[in-house]
């Protein structure tokens, strides 16, 4: 058994041999390492370790990564200590970000996913078919006529809302848009103390078929493994003044109208500079496109198998061929393929 192991290996090595005389290193255009910011949430870590797999083994580079949260990493962009951060939020960009932009430091070079979504969700099987318990319920403005449906079990006269979690900026608008859509008095707003309270909830709903209101967002794990089985409610739609107004609300009880959450362009920026001097990579992360539900499916397979970003990146590269060949050269594509 141990020679035939050593057999097999060795054809494997000689078939990887083979594979990459297709396929000749390439040096890289820079001559230093690729430092990617390593923002702390998981789309941004598979995100990066997607780059980071086409930059090594397509291009020939090197690459590290710097930890940290989004101030300290956007203002180390600006120096030049990092050159690659593979999500800007668009809505949500500190004042150093734009600043950097029009001192000529940072370069928004690409869309990454132009829909991230955030909404209110119920499962399809409350809403779609004949039988359906909430057929009929399509607007966060026929949630009254089936509150009696969304039960809160502490407060029977009332449905229950699950909100965001507590403390994070989206439970405050939610708690704002109970009261601006008249859904206060009729339903209760329940804040998860967790991430993993709040998916508990849902999931526990779902599978035992019963009903559940409930806020998410996308790209997300959890809406990577049951997005085809939930339906996001309509909203009033997004409107700039509107959702202005809805900001400045201090207090909650104060609010007295709404408007669906935006739809986020999520970006790549780029530290100019480094830019300047790799046109390659410039073209790569100017083609580099995804979309939300690809980003979710992305997250759900590492929550599936408890793999790491590069895994999932990986995986993403052996099952989306047709997406990230077309962000570079044929020549890049092969050697990208013969390392997989």
């Amino acid at each position: 058994m141990g020679v035939n192991r050593l057999m097999r290996r060795a054809a494997a090595v000689a078939l990887g041999l083979l594979v990459g005389l297709g396929a000749p290193a390439q040096a890289c255009e820079v001559d230093h390492k690729v430092v990617f910011a390593g923002l702390d949430w998981d789309s941004n870590a598979f995100h990066t370790a997607l780059a980071q797999r086409i930059l090594r083994d397509g291009m020939g580079c090197q690459v590290d990564l710097v930890p940290g949260s989004t101030i300290p990493l956007f203002n180390g962009m600006a120096r030049g200590d990092m050159h690659v951060m593979m999500e800007v939020w668009s809505n949500n960009t500190p004042p150093s970000w734009q600043a950097g932009i029009e001192a000529g430091k940072l370069v928004e070079v690409g869309v990454n996913f132009p829909d991230a979504v955030q909404g209110w969700f119920v499962p399809k099987y409350l809403v779609e078919g004949d039988r359906a318990p909430a057929r009929g319920l399509k607007s966060v403005a026929d949630l009254p006529r089936f509150k009696a449906l969304f039960r809160d079990p502490e407060e029977p006269s009332k449905g229950r809302f699950l909100n965001c979690i507590a403390g994070w900026q989206c439970e405050l608008v939610n708690s704002k848009k109970l009261y601006a859509y008249g859904l206060a008095p009729h339903f209760t707003n329940f804040r998860p103390g967790t991430g993993a309270a709040l998916d508990a909830a849902i999931l526990s709903a779902l599978k035992r078929k019963r009903p559940v209101l409930f806020y998410y967002w996308r790209p997300t794990w959890l809406l990577g493994q049951i997005g085809e089985q939930v339906v996001m409610l309509d909203e009033p739609p997004y409107d700039d003044a509107r959702w202005a107004a809805l900001d400045a609300v201090k207090d909650p009880r104060d609010a007295r109208d709404a408007t669906a959450y935006p739809v986020v362009e999520v970006r790549i920026g780029a530290n100019k500079a480094f830019l300047d001097k790799a046109p390659q990579i410039r073209a790569f992360l100017q083609r580099y496109r995804t979309s939300a539900k690809l980003v979710s499916e992305a997250l759900a397979y590492m929550q599936r198998t408890k793999g790491s970003p590069d895994d999932a990146a990986r995986q993403f590269l052996k099952t989306h061929g047709e997406l990230w060949t077309a962000w570079v050269t044929p020549e890049v594509a092969a050697r990208v393929r013969a390392a997989l």
